[in-house]
């Protein structure tokens, strides 16, 4: 039996974490079935409930746990009791790098020479990194990269980075975000969820819409704030209505969303053509399976973007996280996007009524492009089975 320890945020808060998580579970079981993973949460029963069909072990990471967060004896033990190490999703960046409860860097980074020593080896898997704005962050990541004998990366802007900032890495193959391979329920539960919360009864079609907690997250700062923001998303998704004739759905997949969700469907004119679905109340199966049903989606956070690319959705991103860019850059689609610090009511009207009108041609160039990325997202697992030995 092989242990493998896989590295996240894992608490079930964030509906794109659990995809990372369901689909690296899968993927792998798929093809060994002597493993068994060691999941660091804050959640345990979150992870027992959505995955336990797998042979897996949550490891708690409460103060009863003597661990805040991921600092503690838990990850330690975690880390050190297993064959490999995996690091998924964004972890390692140096933002707020003395929060324990923020940042997984500086903790990750302690015991990795231990990892080194005893010859565990802590492999990148889809994943991403950074920023790295810090001389201590950077020194912090080089201890990771010294216990890593390959990054499999899911974008070019990681290596780029690493590149810029004169980091020893190791062998370093692009694939791509386990979310890409999610896969919607069957027919029957959705169309229940459908009937429950009311959507798609507009003929002309339905649009997508994401907006996240925060404005000014990883340095991308802008003008806009709290009120002034919702004011704009309201602004704009009423006259995006009344150009197209369309609903609106908000998708949440982070609680700490909602309340700025909220704010800004309370400013629109026509709220009552909006919807709000989240994984406050859904999996991140059923979000996806409501992105594959809109004929557009717009919003700021990353994994609704990858549903969408996983059903075949047309999106536009409203970029605030680097790993947003990179993510439509592998799929072809980075003309469909405006940063936030340049975000006006006329450009997002504009951008969102331009990718409407291209949508069929870009649902085509979404067809020809994705399963290669589905592909290669899959065959990471295959590589880190062969290194288990």
């Amino acid at each position: 039996m092989k242990t493998i320890t896989v590295l996240g945020n894992l608490s079930g808060r964030n509906a794109g974490d659990a995809a990372i998580l369901g689909n690296l579970l899968r993927d792998i079981a798929a093809v060994r079935h002597d493993v068994r993973f060691l999941v660091p949460t804050t959640n345990p029963a979150f992870i027992r409930r959505h995955f336990g069909r797998y042979d897996l072990r949550p490891v708690g990471l409460r103060p009863w746990n003597l661990a805040l967060k991921n600092f503690g004896l838990p990850l330690v033990r975690a880390m050190l009791g297993g064959d490999m190490v995996l690091i998924t999703d964004n972890i390692l960046f140096d933002r707020k790098f003395y929060n324990p409860v923020f940042n997984n860097l500086l903790s990750i980074s302690l015991v990795a020479p231990l990892c080194r020593r005893r010859g565990i080896p802590i492999v990148f898997y889809n994943a991403s990194a950074g920023p790295l704005q810090t001389a201590a962050g950077a020194r912090a990541m080089q201890r990771v990269l010294d216990a890593s004998p390959l990054m499999i990366l899911r974008d070019s802007q990681t290596l780029r980075m690493m590149e810029r900032l004169a980091l020893r890495h190791p062998p370093v193959r692009i694939h791509a975000d386990c979310a890409i391979n999610t896969e919607p329920p069957g027919e029957e539960r959705m169309a229940a969820l459908i009937r429950r919360e009311a959507l798609f009864t507009n003929p002309r079609g339905t649009i997508g819409f994401n907006v996240n907690a925060y404005m000014d997250n990883w340095g991308m700062r802008g003008t806009l704030q709290g009120d002034d923001f919702s004011a704009l998303v309201a602004e704009s998704l009423d006259r995006i209505l009344e150009r197209l004739g369309a609903d609106a759905v908000f998708i949440v997949t982070q609680p700490m969303d909602l309340p700025n969700t909220r704010r800004c469907v309370a400013r629109m004119r026509l709220k009552e053509r909006v919807r709000v679905v989240g994984n406050d109340r859904y999996t991140y199966e059923e979000i996806t399976g409501v992105l594959a049903r809109v004929e557009l989606h717009a919003g700021l956070r990353t994994h609704p973007l990858i549903f969408c690319a996983a059903v075949g959705t047309p999106m536009v991103n409203i970029n605030s996280y680097p790993k947003s860019a990179g993510f439509m850059q592998s799929i072809g689609q980075e003309k469909w996007q405006i940063d936030l610090a340049e975000l006006s009511v006329e450009r997002l009207c504009d951008i969102v009524t331009a990718a409407w009108e291209h949508r069929a041609a870009t649902r085509r160039e979404l067809a020809a492009i994705v399963p290669g990325e589905q592909e290669k997202a899959r065959r990471s697992a295959r590589i880190v089975c062969d290194m288990l030995g």
